[in-house]
């Protein structure tokens, strides 16, 4: 691919840590990047890669913070099946449990879970539909008794809405609530973008980087970050939306590479070519699947699942999908 390329997909915004790696390496033919270290495990049909950005340099190359990131790719996500989105929720609350123990937390510790997003618009639903999941338990922990607490972590949790609607940071918000409950740590939900339109739904990201509400469209926002929070903070997401420039230049690479009779069309500015096509909603034109409603559903129910597993070691997976159902 001509450096024009790279410079058209340097300008794509992804969340994704994975992709962020892919591009980096397609420009260094294949290399894996300095100061990233990476390794897969298949577990059925989820493949699920670990990325570890060590060093600034490293995080500047992938535009993203340094820290762990897991992805979990399952078509199965995609799909209405339960049965295997429980499956996949079991392996997503093991990784979950993972950064977990990183932190160095015990049971009796408040968690705050934080769904992000906008309950009006369908493709940025994801946060405050798992929070609507959650096993709220903070409220109970005076009325347990003791033989019952073990297992039963304190759990509060908030959908702050949008700064469209309330007027207010969603950082701002979740800074005022933390500072008054003293969470030992957060956990924050959001809808990501990809840019990749077969990862829309099939992907889970877990990182300990935290997350910047709005983000996935290039919004600059307050961060929900353990640099600004006083906490650690657990980022969960799944990318719902791609940027529509994402979509052209894929539909480009892909008639280059079955037409070679057209090879000679790489003399266009491909850049300039996609801005034209998209004007006026360069920059601006984000897509969502057709069924992205029943999607959200699922997703909400495998994320808030995953969470009620790992945040609740007393209270069996069996229990929580049937407090789910």
């Amino acid at each position: 691919m001509e450096d024009q390329n790279f410079d058209l997909i340097g300008q794509i915004h992804t969340d994704l840590a994975l992709e962020a790696r892919e591009m980096v390496m397609n420009r260094a033919q294949g290399q894996e990047p300095p100061g990233v270290g990476t390794v897969t495990e298949k577990q059925g049909d989820t493949l699920i890669t670990r990325v570890h950005i060590q060093t600034e340099e490293a995080g500047r190359a992938m535009n993203k913070i340094p820290g762990f990131y897991v992805t979990l790719e399952a078509p199965g996500l995609r799909t209405t099946d339960r049965d295997l989105h429980e499956e996949i929720a079991f392996l997503t609350a093991r990784e979950i449990e993972g950064f977990i123990g990183r932190i160095g937390v015990k049971e009796e510790d408040t968690c705050l879970v934080i769904g992000l997003g906008n309950w009006d618009a369908t493709p940025d639903a994801l946060g405050p539909k798992v929070v609507s999941h959650i096993l709220v338990t903070r409220h109970l922990k005076g009325l347990t008794p003791p033989e019952k607490k073990g297992g039963l972590r304190p759990v509060c949790a908030l959908a702050p809405g949008v700064l469209g609607s309330t007027g207010m940071e969603t950082g701002e918000i979740v800074m005022g609530v933390a500072q008054r409950i003293q969470p030992r740590f957060i956990v924050v939900v959001d809808a990501l973008a990809s840019r990749a339109t077969g990862r829309m739904g099939g992907v889970i990201q877990i990182a300990d980087t935290g997350i910047h509400p709005g983000s996935g469209l290039g919004n600059k926002r307050i961060g929900i970050t353990p640099q600004t929070m006083g906490v650690p903070v657990i980022a969960i997401g799944v990318p719902t939306v791609v940027e529509a420039t994402t979509i052209v230049h894929d539909a480009l690479e892909e008639l280059f590479k079955n037409h070679p009779g057209m090879l000679n069309l790489r003399a266009i500015d491909e850049k300039d070519l996609i801005r034209k096509v998209l004007s006026p909603y360069m920059g601006s034109l984000i897509v969502t699947p057709k069924e992205i409603d029943v999607m959200i559903d699922g997703l909400a129910r495998v994320v808030s699942g995953a969470l009620n597993i790992a945040l609740h070691p007393a209270v069996s997976p069996e229990e929580v999908f049937r407090y789910l159902s």
